[in-house]
């Protein structure tokens, strides 16, 4: 299964006022493995941002005036995301946003029409999640990164890839924990490929931390072998002696 953990920043709150999106992160898992692939760009949104989103994620106009508008870098967008399931934290914001972007796109082009996201993506959001999983909590980013012990000391101002690394680890953990525990292709000293600062999110290296088997005390093996013979006495036979291969009584 293919998976793109997304996060965005945007001039305001709301697209329907004209906001717009200028910083997009991405995070593709593979199997509920990091690939190493991901995407992330900065877009001069064509308007000012507001003083209060500033606040939030520390982008300025200055910083953006000289990106790429979101024309530009649309359909390399769209083939990193297209049919993959997003992982997104209050999806319905993001996914505004992307729809929105999308449509203000095609009225200027012709074929191919991009979007809507949801015709051509799975989309799971993390805070309907986890307000199924821990309601009546606090279930913003913050809050899940400390109940699920996610490293997040990096995390002053928010950052569409610092936070779509984050997102991503807190997912896995609040699905069970990760199959494959570091990106592809980063370095022991938290960098990517391309030399880009990673989150500071703390992964285990199974390498160097040994699987602890415990062994049964003698107790608690005579007390299993009593519980398989009321078994094989209720029922006439027991699916553990076929799965072990040996005989307990």
């Amino acid at each position: 299964m293919r998976q793109i953990v997304m996060d965005t920043e945007t001039t305001g709150i709301d697209p329907r006022e004209g906001h717009r999106i200028i910083e997009i992160g991405g995070i593709e898992l593979v199997n509920r493995r990091f690939t190493g692939r991901t995407y992330h760009q900065y877009i001069n949104p064509e308007r000012e941002i507001e003083a209060e989103a500033i606040g939030i994620h520390g982008i300025t106009n200055e910083r953006v005036a000289d990106e790429p508008v979101f024309a530009k870098i649309a359909d390399e967008l769209w083939e990193f995301m297209r049919g993959a399931q997003l992982v997104i934290h209050n999806a319905p914001f993001d996914v505004g946003f992307f729809d929105h972007e999308f449509r203000l796109l095609n009225k200027g082009r012709g074929e191919p029409q991009l979007g809507p996201v949801a015709e051509h993506c799975d989309i799971l959001d993390t805070l309907t999640m986890a307000r199924r999983m821990h309601p009546g909590q606090r279930n913003s980013l913050d809050a899940l990164c400390k109940r699920y012990a996610v490293d997040n000391g990096q995390r002053v101002l928010h950052g569409a890839l610092l936070d779509s690394e984050i997102l991503a680890d807190v997912y896995l953990a609040m699905t069970g924990g990760q199959t494959a525990l570091s990106l592809a292709g980063q370095d022991d000293t938290g960098s990517s490929q391309g030399g880009e600062t990673r989150s500071g999110a703390q992964r285990l290296d199974r390498a160097s931390t040994p699987l602890v088997v415990a062994q049964p005390t003698q107790a608690e093996w005579e007390a299993h072998r009593a519980r398989l013979d009321q078994i094989r006495e209720s029922a006439g036979q027991c699916h553990w002696d076929a799965l072990s291969g040996e005989d307990t009584r």
